[in-house]
Order: C-alpha cells, then sequence, then structure tokens
C-alpha cells in the first residue's frame, strides 16, 4: 500500500514537471509510511524522493524504529558529521526543479533548500489523501462513532452554573476513555458565544433566567483514532427555545439537507458534483430566508487532518468523487441571538452519500 502511495507521489510530481519532491508535513509523511510516531511540533524528519531514488531523513532516536516499520524507503540518518544539507547537495546535479510544501517550511529551512535548488515549486500532496482506501473509511467511521458517543454522554452533563472550560474538559475526558484523542481542542460555546463560529472556549457560564428564551449551547469537537479524524457540530438549547431561534435552527438543518439533496441528485444523473455548487444548494436557501449568507465554507475534506482536500466553497474547483469524505456543515450567526451549526460527515460512495455521523440532529431542549 505504501509503495503504491510513493508511485503515485512520484507520477504526480512527473506530471507536473519535477525532478524531485521534498515532503515535510507529518501528516503526509504518516500517509506515506505508516509510521506514527514524529512530532507535528517539532522537525524530526523528511521525505525527499527522486526518479531513482527515495529517502526517509531522520536522526538516531527513531532509526531504529524506522528500519522496522518503513521498508520501502532508504533510511538516511542525520546527525553526526551527516546533515539533511548534505543529502541534498549529493542530489543537485539530479534535481534542476524541485517540489517542496511551502506552507510548511520555515524561513531558514527554504533558505537552506534555495542555496542548493534555485528552480522550486510548492508541491501539493493533500491532493492524493482525498480520495480514502476503505481501511481510511473504517477508521474515521471509527472515530466518528466514538464521537456520537461523547454527544450522547455530555447531553447528560449540561446543567446551570458549569463553564464552557468545563463542559469541554468532560467531552476530552470522556473521548480519551474510550482509547481514542481529541482531534482538535473543542468548541463550547454559550449563548451569544456561539454567534462567533470559531469561538474560544472560555469561563462563560451556563444559566437561564425566568421569563428568558433557551441559552444556546453549541458543541464542535471531533476524534482521532488510529491517526484518523472526525468532526462534528451540534447546536442545542439549554431551556425552551424560542420561535426565533426554532426558525434559524430548522433554515440551518434544511439548508444542510439542500446541499446533500443537490449532491445526491447530480450524482445520479451521472454529471460532475461541484463542490462549489454544493455549497451553493445550502447559502442559497439560508439568503433566501432572508438570513446573511454562510461566513465560511460549506464544508471540508477530512482524514488524517482535520481539514483536508475537497473544499466545498464557493471558489471550489473541485468535482466530489467517490471515495471522499468530508463534511456538511451550514451556520447561521446572529450577534444578538446567537449562533446555530450542525456538521455532520458524509463518504461520497457510487449510490450517493452515506452519512458516518448519526448523533440526532433534531431541536433538542435540555
Amino acid at each position: 500500500m505504501f509503495q503504491q502511495r510513493i508511485n503515485n507521489l512520484r507520477q504526480k510530481f512527473l506530471k507536473e514537471k519535477l525532478d524531485a519532491v521534498l515532503i515535510s508535513s507529518v501528516s503526509n509523511i504518516t500517509y506515506l509510511t505508516g509510521f506514527t510516531n514524529f512530532s507535528e511540533k517539532e522537525r524530526e524528519a523528511y521525505i525527499f524522493i527522486g526518479k531513482k531514488f527515495a529517502y526517509i531523513i531522520t536522526d538516531a532516536r527513531y532509526t531504529e524504529a524506522v528500519k522496522k516499520e518503513v521498508l520501502h524507503l532508504t533510511l538516511f540518518e542525520r546527525g553526526g558529521k551527516k546533515s539533511t544539507e548534505d543529502l541534498l547537495k549529493k542530489h543537485k546535479s539530479q534535481v534542476k526543479k524541485l517540489g517542496i510544501e511551502e506552507d510548511n517550511l520555515t524561513v531558514a529551512e527554504h533558505k537552506i533548500i534555495r542555496k542548493h535548488f534555485k528552480n522550486t515549486k510548492h508541491f501539493d500532496v493533500n491532493h492524493l489523501r482525498s480520495i480514502k482506501t476503505e481501511e481510511e473509511i473504517s477508521k474515521i467511521e471509527k472515530a466518528c462513532k466514538i464521537g456520537d458517543l461523547a454527544f450522547e454522554y455530555i447531553l447528560k452533563k449540561i446543567k446551570a452554573g458549569l463553564t464552557e472550560k468545563e463542559i469541554a474538559g468532560e467531552l476530552e475526558d470522556f473521548i480519551r476513555s474510550k482509547g481514542a484523542a481529541i482531534s482538535f481542542p473543542p468548541i463550547v460555546a454559550f449563548g451569544e458565544n456561539s454567534a462567533v463560529p470559531h469561538h474560544q472556549t472560555g469561563p462563560s457560564t451556563l444559566f437561564v433566567r425566568s421569563g428568558q428564551k433557551g441559552q444556546i449551547v453549541l458543541f464542535d469537537f471531533g476524534v482521532k483514532y488510529e491517526n484518523y479524524c472526525s468532526d462534528m457540530t451540534r447546536t442545542v438549547f439549554f431551556g425552551k427555545p424560542g420561535k426565533k431561534q426554532k426558525d434559524i435552527y430548522e433554515t440551518v438543518l434544511k439548508a444542510q439537507q439542500e446541499a446533500i439533496e443537490y449532491i445526491n441528485g447530480v450524482l445520479k444523473s451521472g454529471k460532475a458534483v461541484k463542490a462549489a455548487k454544493a455549497d451553493k444548494a445550502a447559502r442559497d436557501y439560508i439568503t433566501s430566508k432572508g438570513y446573511k449568507s454562510i461566513p465560511h465554507s460549506l464544508g471540508h475534506g477530512i482524514g488524517l487532518d482535520v481539514h483536508e482536500h475537497p473544499s466545498l466553497s464557493p471558489k471550489s474547483k473541485e468535482i466530489l468523487k467517490e471515495g471522499m469524505v468530508f463534511s456538511i456543515e451550514p451556520g447561521i450567526y446572529l450577534p444578538e441571538a446567537g449562533g446555530v451549526r450542525i456538521e455532520d460527515l458524509f463518504v461520497l460512495e457510487k449510490k450517493g452519500l452515506r452519512q458516518l455521523t448519526h448523533s440526532p440532529n433534531k431541536l433538542i431542549a435540555v
């Protein structure tokens, strides 16, 4: 499997008229090797692949493990008298044009690379990762199942006096108790905080005053299972929601359904499913009801990272294909009333979308 991924990578960079590529991001190294021990915070490895060579570069802390687990790449152990720069210099004459992950390199790294390779170009590995294998989909699905259990659990924990941080902590503890990890720090937003799409979970306290409409509680969280991520958003009400709150909720839910129906309908017709038009189907429904347009894209791919290809946005040029896993997450955000977002993950199969998150999306008041 991993050798085939290297072959696919080589085909891609040759098609782009590159002589070699230097892969630096941990997610892409994991994708190409299956090795998961490298830290995302430190530069502990690279993959350097040309027409006739393929190296994994790391240091003595990892060489024994890499020798056992990464048999399809040649190990270059840096440290002591050997450096990554030495290897780059060795292949300088063979590489006239080098592909690099421009968005994953420091200025210092880029200076070293440019010293040896004057002609560089951004190389995107993520498109190779957009079509998931059955094994990858299975891992994402398992992450989603743990997420569904976490949502069911946290609903029973909601009570007056708790802070956003306390509820987020409960979510994290539950996910870890199931042998998984969080795929990103959970977003828990009360009341007006929910009108900020990526609110930073804080000390706000949950309460309902007498005569006041229900307080919005928005959860956006994900699970990481065997390196693959889930992502889900649910909006519930602490107390009975008012008419306006109900209308916002139902509009968001219907917008999600509009996008789903568009994708399934176009797929059934045999035409190309355009990501931008899926976004438009949801966006147009929301604006038709008098609300402002969604301030973010409708959805994103997911896998080893929470945000991957494809992007379901107004400017997206991507075609949604069988094997892609992505979110559909419309939202309405009103500073005076709060925000509602409903997010689910789907895999696009031959017969249409199959939903991977199964927490109830009906209006819930607790």
